[in-house]
């Protein structure tokens, strides 16, 4: 008979074990987002200090902004479709993500107001604008403010609040633990690890059951999204400065908007972002909606319809 002390033994071997191999996995997780971030990006400097960018791919030029818990990879990520129609893409880092600065005033319109300098810095005089998610609230402000720089406003599942009432809201536990995952890479690393499809539903907005109805490439897509959202701790500030903006009331004139406008989303989006675009279509003049049945907030299963409707639209004359 093995005795207890033995089981214990061996208990604790495994433990110690699993331990080791959750911290190698954890520690190459590290390593290779490193690797997927180092030296693909640029920077320039502006009057609110340095401004990360990334250009990808040959042919008119196209900024895609990325969203909440992104950076220029995720701009890339989110443009890949359009790059692959032969569009140059454009993607900054927006105030707070990884290499950007995060100036005092790091509000939407400020944000828009300093990537005219990275345009400057380019030498593009005009482009479509593309925001995605909490990245639709700059790229409002850059067609708002800067109309002579913007040729095309496309907002892509668009965050906003304008109703008064934060369209994503959390319970009190559901915020707490939303706080310790994003305030730690290797909590994030744990339930990603662990639970991909809870994480998949909790912070991308997105039925993991989706899944299930797309081919491998929109998998795929999902996973680098989701693995491109480390290392989080390099996000913090943008995530909590998108989280106060979007659930704030919108300050936006979008009616004053005077260059054409796409807005895209999905009805099945679990931030709700398929009643705000009927909402922005009905403040922006002559905005052009879509709005497909299912695909979440990251559009599954409709990247290649995406991609699609922005070349387009913005081929339109």
């Amino acid at each position: 008979m093995i005795s207890r002390r033995a089981v214990l033994t061996g208990l604790g071997a495994l433990v110690v074990a699993c331990g080791a191999y959750a911290t190698g996995a954890y520690r190459r997780t590290i390593t290779a987002a490193d690797a997927r971030l180092a030296r693909r990006s640029s920077l320039i400097e502006t009057a609110s200090g340095p401004l990360e960018y990334a250009v990808a791919g040959a042919g008119p030029p196209v900024m895609m902004i990325h969203g909440t818990g992104g950076g220029f990879d995720q701009g890339l990520l989110f443009a890949q479709a359009l790059r692959d129609r032969g569009f140059r893409i454009v993607a900054p880092s927006r105030f707070g993500y990884l290499r950007s600065a995060f100036p005092e005033d790091a509000s939407p319109a400020h944000q828009a107001d300093v990537l005219v300098t990275l345009l400057d810095h380019l030498g593009i005089e005009r482009l479509p604008v593309v925001g995605g998610s909490a990245g639709a609230l700059t790229a409002a402000e850059f067609a708002l403010r800067h109309p002579d720089r913007c040729s095309y406003l496309v907002l892509l599942v668009p965050a906003a609040n304008l109703t008064g009432r934060d369209p994503v809201e959390f319970t009190a536990l559901q915020r707490r633990a939303v706080n310790v995952v994003l305030g730690s890479d290797l909590a994030f690393w744990a339930l990603s690890s662990l639970a991909p499809g809870q994480m998949i539903r909790t912070l991308l907005a997105t039925d993991s059951a989706l899944l299930s109805r797309v081919g491998p490439e929109e998998r795929r897509r999902a996973d680098l999204i989701l693995d491109g959202l480390m290392p989080i701790s390099r996000k913090a500030d943008g995530l909590r400065t998108d989280g106060f903006w979007a659930g704030t009331p919108s300050p936006t004139s979008y009616e004053d908007i005077a260059v054409p406008t796409l807005i895209l989303s999905c009805e099945d989006d679990l931030f709700a972002t398929a009643d705000t675009a009927r909402r922005l279509a009905e403040h922006i003049p002559d905005a052009t909606l879509t709005i497909w049945p299912e695909g979440g907030h990251i559009w599954l299963g409709h990247d290649a319809d995406v991609a699609q409707a922005i070349a387009e639209f913005v081929g339109a004359a």
